[in-house]
């Protein structure tokens, strides 16, 4: 990360520990704090308590509450609505994209998950909501 920024956290909700594991190296390389669940009712729990969560990685088939409740629940909760989540999932069925992007996704992976692919949605939806909070400065510049 660069000098000066804020640390930004990532929550990862993902039953399947190797790709949970994956997914925590690979964005702690990139410079977020990583933070991990390993079932819908953990990682419900660990959105509602956290604070200032950056994004959230989500697994649409989960033990206990599934993606989509939490998802739901996210999203129409006034204090969790502005935590943006990308949502991954082993189906690349239309049908199932168009539904989680509907229902407030910011974005919709298809395991088993690239790097590259898992690092430029982290960073695209990180960056753009930086931009919406005004944390970037009109000249496209950090604190500039």
């Amino acid at each position: 990360m660069a000098k000066g920024r804020e640390t930004k956290s990532v929550l990862v909700i993902e039953d399947e520990a190797d790709i949970r594991r994956f997914a925590h190296r690979l964005l702690d390389l990139e410079g977020y704090q990583v933070f991990e669940a390993e079932n819908g009712n953990e990682g419900l729990r660990m959105v509602k308590g956290a604070r200032g969560l950056s994004l959230v990685l989500l697994d649409l088939r989960l033990p206990g509450c599934d993606g989509w409740v939490i998802l739901d629940e996210m999203k129409h909760n006034p204090k969790l609505s502005a935590i943006p989540v990308i949502v991954f999932s082993a189906s690349a069925a239309e049908w199932q994209r168009k539904k989680a992007l509907g229902m407030g996704a910011a974005g919709y992976l298809v395991k088993p998950l690239d790097a590259a692919s898992l690092k430029q949605a982290v960073a695209a939806t990180t960056h753009w909501e930086e931009v919406m909070s005004g944390a970037v400065s009109q000249n496209g510049r950090y604190g500039g």
